[in-house]
This record gives structure tokens, C-alpha cells and sequence, in this order.
């Protein structure tokens, strides 16, 4: 496996100064490389999509999936210039690339007002805990759904 790649890196945190500076969002980049070429280039356009979801790590997933015609990032690295959110961390996972290397850490956004400290403190609480209520609604009719997945014929599994 190829040492990690200082230069890739760098195009994270660089993309994270400029799309920031241009006004799409947080300071935050990443890149995903795969043979050690550049195949996607993202950056947090929350406040300018309006997107609570468009992350610099879940925009560089979706670029690099659909340069790559796939769903999982077999092979892939990710640079990222911070440690991921939950959310993203979460797209990580399902995306599967083979490693993750980040600049600044959790702490560092959290001292800038980007904390996130308070979805892992959920996530460890039960349900009806939690701030953000949830309640479970129609799961008997809900179920149709997945014993319809289970049932289908030539169904790509992920």
C-alpha cells in the first residue's frame, strides 16, 4: 500500500481555504485519489446549496462515485482537511474507500464553532432520551418494503 501523499493533502486544505473564501461555505475540503490520481474534488457548499448534507467529504463521495460508475470507492483514499463529522463518517463507511487521512481534528472545529460533540452524545442515548424526538410509526406496513427487497430477483446487494 502507497504511503499517504502530502500533496493530496494539501488540495484538501487548499480547496478548503478557497471555497470558503468564495463564499460556498465552511472551511472545509477533500479529495479522493485512486492510483494515485486525483478522481474528485470536494467542498462544504452547506450555506450556499442550502444543503445541510453537502460536506467537502460527501460531495468528493459523490463526484468520485459517479466518475467511477460506482457505489463504493474500492481502492480509493480519502483527504480530508478535517476529521469527519457523524454524517460524513457515516458516508465514509458506506462508501468504503480504503483509507482516510485528515488535517485538522474535531477539537480544531470545535474551537472554530463547528462542534459536533452533541450527535455522538445523542447517538449513545437511548431513543426516548434523546433531543430530537423519534417515534416508530406503521412498521407493520413499513415492512412490505423490505420483504419486497428480500423477495426481488437480481438486486445489487451494498
Amino acid at each position: 500500500m502507497e504511503a499517504p501523499n502530502p500533496e493530496f493533502m494539501r488540495e484538501a486544505i487548499r480547496l478548503s481555504i478557497e471555497k470558503m473564501q468564495a463564499g460556498h461555505g465552511g472551511p472545509f475540503g477533500a479529495v479522493v485519489v485512486k492510483d494515485g490520481q486525483i478522481i474528485a474534488r470536494g467542498f462544504n457548499q452547506v450555506t450556499s446549496t442550502h444543503d445541510p448534507t453537502c460536506h467537502a467529504e460527501v460531495d468528493a463521495i459523490r463526484k468520485a462515485c459517479a466518475a467511477l460508475g460506482t457505489f463504493q470507492l474500492d481502492g480509493c483514499d480519502l483527504y480530508t482537511s478535517c476529521e469527519p463529522c457523524p454524517m460524513c463518517l457515516g458516508a465514509i463507511y458506506w462508501a468504503r474507500p480504503q483509507r482516510v487521512f485528515y488535517g485538522n481534528t474535531k477539537a480544531d472545529a470545535a474551537a472554530i464553532g463547528f462542534d459536533d460533540q452533541f450527535i455522538y452524545e445523542e447517538l449513545d442515548r437511548p431513543m426516548a432520551a434523546r433531543q430530537l424526538p423519534m417515534t416508530q410509526l406503521l412498521r407493520d406496513e413499513a415492512l412490505a418494503s423490505f420483504q419486497a427487497w428480500e423477495q426481488k430477483e437480481g438486486k445489487t446487494e451494498y
